[in-house]
């Protein structure tokens, strides 16, 4: 039960690694829920070992080659299944598998057991005075070569084993100040777990809370039904009304364009007819006066006979063109016009296009009492949804858990001080082993910088100094501390490093590739029964698929719990928020929306039978012919500025005079006669012109239009009249969809939220990688692992010191006996004969017989 508990809090809790948010702008038409609040943690589940990371690596490609092998997972798995053994393979791949360290344990061992066991044949040999150990050197040619020979070897060899000790040391202080600084790592987990339930109670009531966001939007749109429903109704009919009432609009203008045109016909026609009749008399009168004067006997010379010729025969071109006389009247058209706009048919369909228009106040009124019932709806829902949330026992399971985690909390801090105390033994000691390799390095260092500083190439073994014979001592006791201590340790060397290097292999390595968890979620590994363990554990159900490598995974992608958990098998969220639950009653009554629109009249039965007399107003029975004929004849048959301007250029060919005056005198009255009638003429039959157009484009198929104005408008009315409960149906529905797509998004937003952001577990995947990757992989076990290494090596490479050190220190070492040589010729050749040669050194001897 208190696992239940535990799930179904942690459901309803989390929190998210808080990092800078980015400034987030929902698209148009979605709703803005902001982000779940999220409290900071401060562990960091990363640890960054520094320069002795170098070391770390070094070990792990030592550990690569001694184990190349892949993790055993079979094996791993029968032997949790305690069926290990049963097949003869079993043991064979166990070996094969732990054949390198196996067979490093045995050199180990072999070091372990030799090596006290030579020092010890080696002390009784020197005590025989063999192996060195008689306190005499045979002279060789070749002696001060094999001396820096020996030396050169124990000097490289000392400083490897320097080395060694250095990098055990630096691995012996590394553990211990990671193990004093786990303690703030352990606080920060437990802050973190404390955040991670405190935080709960917020998130509970900002994912409640954001309700109100979908709650204010669906009202607002409620409020609005009017701009909304309304406006999208409308736009749907004005496809259809109007065109009709544009169509009926622009009738109505074009009757008044009628009329103005008919007006502008009926006095551009009178004008010309006045006009023309003045102006063919005003050209009569002309070409009287012009014959007149040139019947003068000026006129008869032979100089102006021809130019009079000239004039006399080109009177006739002043005259008149166009006869408008004969033009048919338009005044019964005008009159049946100006009875037609008796009627305002522009206001008519003003107020039809009002009445369409006022289809959102329509709405509205019609909704009142269905939008009243909706909003309490609405209300309602939000009061389950907060009483539902205040049934859960949030704040008494956040309660326990706390008092758990104070209390375990309070535990780790009790003992840690007993695992500073033992880490203090342990590093006492790894100083100690460190210690004696350090001393019998000193040992070897004193021998060869005495035995250097001291040697006397020139003095014999039995003469050498004091400096020279101590530093043979010094590498002798090196050597005598080395058989002494060596197998010591040797033997934390094989114990750390079968222990750390299988940890590494066995644990480490297949932690960080994930391998250790498909081992651990192996059907039926860790109960017989069960074929998912943690299942059966969190649930109490094993056959629901749940494994701890898709559960660390989630954590470590900071997932929620609900997800990585699959809680939805202890509480499923889809039911709870399963939007027909909270739609449902919101669709019914948005479906029960009535709207009736007959009341809307787009055109009376008066603007249509206007329309309809107006085509019957018998503008199409104008003779258009007749009219466009005599308009598009010029007012006279000569332009009188061209004849003016001829006259007088023939007036300056005749000899100077009053022929010539009276002949250009004619010429200005016909261009004042041009100026003053003929113009304006000639804008009245401009006028004319566009009038009698109009009317004829208004004429052409009149009848036809208007009958199709009406049938527009007609028709319009009649999708407002029958069809429009369609229209609306439509619109409603997507109205409806609009309201409850509010609700999706809010359900949704919750669905996301509770499974990546409302309990974000990576605190758990936090507390596994602080146990077993930082603590026991990177703090301990790679400490471990370098202390046996650099100890090992500088083990290891006690036995070459320990030879070169022997021979070397025959050559440091003041001697008892030494070899005489006699002359070639003798027949000697400098061959050692000790019972007839040997000079006793009684300092030496006493020295000896005395130790």
């Amino acid at each position: 039960m208190a696992v239940e508990l535990c799930l179904l809090l942690l459901l309803f809790c989390g929190g998210t690694i808080s990092e800078v948010q980015p400034i987030y702008k929902p698209p148009p038409g979605t709703l803005d829920f902001g982000f779940v609040p999220a409290k900071t943690y401060d562990t960091g589940a990363y640890h960054e070992p520094g320069p002795i990371g170098i070391l770390f690596k070094v070990v792990h490609a030592f550990l690569y080659l001694v184990q190349p092998n892949p993790f055993p997972q079979d094996l791993i798995r029968k032997l949790a299944q305690q069926k290990f053994g049963n097949t003869q393979g079993d043991y064979q791949k166990a070996i094969y598998y732990e054949i390198g360290f196996i067979v490093s344990a045995a050199l180990g061992l072999l070091f372990i057991l030799l090596l006290p066991l030579v020092g010890l044949c080696f002390c009784m040999c020197r005590c025989c005075d063999n192996c060195g150990g008689e306190m005499h050197q045979r002279q060789k040619k070749n002696a001060d070569c094999q001396r820096s020979c020996f030396a050169t070897f124990l000097f490289v060899a000392s400083l490897i084993i320097s080395v060694g000790v250095l990098c055990a040391y630096a691995a012996n202080q590394h553990l211990t100040s990671q193990v004093r600084g786990a303690k703030k790592l352990v606080n920060s987990n437990f802050k973190d777990l404390k955040v991670f339930l405190n935080d709960t109670p917020a998130q509970i009531d900002y994912l409640v809370s954001q309700y109100n966001t979908t709650k204010d939007k669906a009202l607002s749109d409620l409020n609005n039904v009017g701009p909304l429903l309304g406006s999208r109704v409308q736009e749907q009919l004005g496809k259809e009304v109007r065109p009709a009432l544009d169509a009926a609009l622009t009738m109505a203008g074009a009757i008044r364009e009628t009329k103005e045109a008919l007006e502008n016909v009926s006095v551009s026609v009178e004008v010309l007819q006045e006009g023309t009749e003045r102006l063919h008399g005003n050209l009569t009168d002309v070409k009287m006066h012009l014959s007149n004067t040139l019947n003068d006997s000026a006129c008869t010379a032979a100089q102006a006979a021809s130019t009079c010729n000239i004039i006399r025969n080109s009177l006739n071109q002043l005259n008149i063109n166009a006869n408008f006389s004969g033009l048919p009247g338009v005044s019964s058209q005008l009159a049946k016009v100006n009875d037609v706009l008796k009627i305002d048919l522009s206001s008519l369909v003003q107020k039809g296009y009002a009445a369409f228009n006022d289809t959102p106040d329509l709405v509205v009124n019609q909704t009142k009492n269905i939008l009243s019932d909706i909003k309490n709806v609405l209300e309602s829902i939000g009061s389950n949804i907060s009483n539902f949330t205040k049934t859960l026992p949030v704040q008494k399971i956040i309660a326990d858990l706390t008092v758990y985690l104070t209390q375990s909390e309070a535990y780790v801090q009790d003992y840690f001080p007993v695992v500073e105390q033992y880490d203090f033994y342990r590093w006492l000691g790894c100083l100690i082993l460190c210690c004696m390799v350090v001393l019998i390095v000193i040992f070897y260092y004193l021998g060869l910088l005495c035995g250097t500083c001291g040697y006397d190439k020139h003095a014999s073994p039995t003469t050498r100094g004091c400096i020279s014979n101590t530093g043979g001592n010094f590498l002798m006791a090196g050597v005598g501390f080395s058989f002494l201590f060596s197998w010591v340790l040797m033997i934390v060397v094989v114990l750390t490093f079968i222990t750390g290097g299988n940890i590494e292999k066995l644990v480490c390595e297949p932690f960080e590739d994930k391998t250790l968890f498909k081992v651990l979620d192996t059907p039926y590994l860790l109960n017989q029964h069960w074929k998912n363990y943690l299942s059966g554990i969190l649930f109490k159900n094993p056959n629901i698929n749940l494994t701890f490598e898709k559960v660390y995974s989630d954590c470590k992608e900071n997932k929620g719990i609900y997800t990585s958990l699959h809680l939805d098998h202890l509480f499923n969220i889809n039911e709870f928020l399963n939007i027909s639950m909270y739609t449902e009653d919101v669709a019914l009554r948005i479906e029960h929306i009535q709207i009736n629109l007959s009341k809307i009249i787009l055109l009376d039965e008066i603007g249509k039978e206007n329309l309809l007399n107006f085509s019957s107003s018998g503008i199409e029975g104008i003779n258009f012919g007749a009219y466009l004929t005599e308009i598009n004849k010029s007012v006279t048959k000569v332009d009188l500025l061209s004849f003016a301007n001829d006259l007088e250029a023939r007036a300056d060919q005749l000899p100077k005079g009053a022929l010539e005056n009276a002949l250009k005198g004619h010429a200005n009255n016909i261009r004042m006669i041009h100026s003053q009638q003929v113009v304006p003429l000639e804008q009245a039959m401009s006028t004319l012109n566009q009038s009698i157009r109009l009317l004829k484009r208004t004429s052409s198929e009149l009848m036809v239009k208007v009958k199709n104005v009406i049938s527009a408008v007609n028709a319009a009315q009649l999708l407002i009249n029958n069809n429009a409960s369609l229209v609306i149906v439509q619109e409603t529905k997507k109205y409806m969809d609009t309201i409850v797509g509010y609700f999706e998004q809010y359900i949704e937003w919750v669905k996301e939220s509770i499974a990546m952001e409302v309990a974000a577990c990576k605190p758990i995947a936090n507390v596994i990688d602080t146990a077993v990757d930082i603590f026991l992989c990177s703090y301990v076990t790679d400490s471990v692992n370098t202390f046996w290494f650099g100890l090992g090596g500088s083990s290891i490479f006690l036995i070459p010191a320990i030879i070169f050190a022997v021979k070397l220190s025959k050559y440091y070492r003041r001697m008892d006996t030494e070899d005489v040589y006699d002359d070639m010729e003798n027949g000697n050749n400098g061959y050692h004969k000790e019972h007839l040669y040997g000079i006793h050194n009684p300092v030496i001897t006493s020295s000896v017989e005395q130790w």
